[in-house]
């Protein structure tokens, strides 16, 4: 079972989503929050394996929560908002989110994206993939933080896995333009994640778009 906290400060959002959530057999919802404070809180007694989280919230907003949330090793999370104005994917990416969706985002689709991040891998609103990549690609060093020096304990296979991960390509694409079978895909990805310490691919490619990989 994928065990997943709902934060959403609209309680007929939050019951909507708890609805479509427990309507699949794989996912139990274990708590709701709502707000920023009270998911931090949840997810730290809770233990949920993936906190669906709201951006704009009373006390503590959705960004900063992720960012506590990540830090602490305490779940993955997925951010849901009705906006996809840059500031909140960038910012709900960098603070470590293995996604974000919008809330238009139709019942199995949300359902799915939790099974693909509870599977390791992130995932981004189709609807706000296209202008995250156009802006990566536009400004790759746009984190003045992201230091090239953590490239250095990645073999050249990797830094190539991570280069094809920030086009967004996915492990079967990957395999293909690399010409490796898929589960030696898996393992690089799984490896060069542990060598640069991110929790996500989404994060990757975040930082590979930046240092202009």
């Amino acid at each position: 079972m994928i065990r997943v906290l709902v934060a959403e400060d609209q309680s007929a959002v939050r019951a909507g989503l708890v609805l479509i959530l427990r309507s699949a057999p794989d996912i139990e919802v274990v708590g709701e929050a709502a707000d920023g404070e009270q998911a931090v809180e949840l997810a730290r007694s809770l233990g949920p394996d993936i906190v669906l989280m709201d951006v704009q919230m009373p006390r503590l907003d959705g960004v900063s929560a992720t960012r506590r949330i990540v830090a602490e090793g305490l779940a993955d999370v997925l951010v849901l908002t009705t906006f996809d104005l840059d500031e909140y994917v960038f910012g709900a990416l960098r603070a470590g989110a293995a996604g974000f969706l919008l809330k238009n985002t139709e019942a199995r689709d949300l359902l799915e994206a939790v099974r693909t991040v509870a599977r390791g891998e992130g995932i981004v609103a189709p609807a706000v993939t296209r202008r995250l990549i156009a802006e990566f690609a536009a400004a790759p060093a746009r984190d003045a933080d992201a230091d090239p020096a953590v490239l250095e304990g990645l073999t050249r296979r990797e830094r190539e896995v991570l280069g094809c991960i920030g086009e967004g390509l996915s492990n079967a694409q990957i395999a293909t333009r690399l010409d490796m079978a898929e589960g030696t895909v898996k393992t690089h990805v799984s490896r060069l994640l542990a060598k640069l310490e991110l929790r996500s691919r989404v994060q990757a490619a975040v930082l590979a778009r930046e240092l202009g990989i």
